[in-house]
Order: C-alpha cells, then sequence, then structure tokens
C-alpha cells in the first residue's frame, strides 16, 4: 500500500471549476495506476476516472465525460482532475486511489491504496 493526500476541494457554484491533486509516494507513484472515485452521501463510491502509469490510456465516468480530464506529472508524484461545469449531483467526497498493476481498472476492488479524501460541494 502507499500513501496518497489529496486536496483541492470546496464550495463552488454550478458551472465553475475546480482542479483536484493527489500526491503519492516519490519512488514507486509512477509504477501505479491511478484512478479517481467518489461517493455522495447514501451513496456508494462509484468510478470517476483511471489512468495507466505512462498517460497512454484513460478512461473517464460517462456522467463526467466531456467536463472533467485526468491527468498526472510522474516528476512530480501527483495527479490531477480538472472538473469543468460543475453540477449539484458532482457534490461528493472524491477519493484517489492507486493500485500496483500498470493496467487500469474501474471498480473499486482493484485498487489497493486510497487517500483520505476531499469533499467537493457544488450549490445551485
Amino acid at each position: 500500500q502507499v500513501q496518497l493526500v489529496e486536496s483541492g476541494g470546496g464550495l463552488v457554484q454550478a458551472g465553475d471549476s475546480l482542479r483536484l491533486s493527489c500526491t503519492g509516494p516519490g519512488r514507486t507513484f509512477s509504477s501505479h495506476a491511478m484512478g479517481w472515485f467518489r461517493q455522495a452521501p447514501g451513496k456508494e463510491r462509484e468510478f470517476v476516472a483511471t489512468i495507466s502509469r505512462s498517460s497512454s490510456t484513460i478512461v473517464v465516468a460517462d456522467s463526467v465525460k466531456g467536463r472533467f480530464t485526468i491527468s498526472r506529472d510522474n516528476a512530480k508524484n501527483t495527479l490531477y482532475l480538472e472538473m469543468n461545469s460543475l453540477k449539484p449531483e458532482d457534490t461528493a467526497v472524491y477519493y484517489c486511489a492507486a493500485r500496483s498493476y500498470s493496467s487500469i481498472a474501474t471498480t473499486t476492488r482493484a485498487y489497493d491504496s486510497w487517500g483520505q479524501g476531499t469533499q467537493v460541494t457544488v450549490s445551485s
């Protein structure tokens, strides 16, 4: 398991943008495929986006496609989630996750390390 720390959440209005960051361990960050998930109150944690080690493969959930962009900078050991045109239904705790494989995955059970989460609240 690796330690992950998210940041960048906050309270915004509908239509605004936010960028989430997730910092991981220096020596091994680039060896992990990474993902973003979110969990709204009373709901299960759901997949948002995933990116391979080299950024060559990216998958984004249909619910955020065209609005959210996942990226990573291995030199800075950081994963990003750029969120544009935010909607009230995007309100959730957002988690970054790492898996000990190079291939991407869209299910929570495929990931073995999780951050503590960062709250994103979008008001209408």
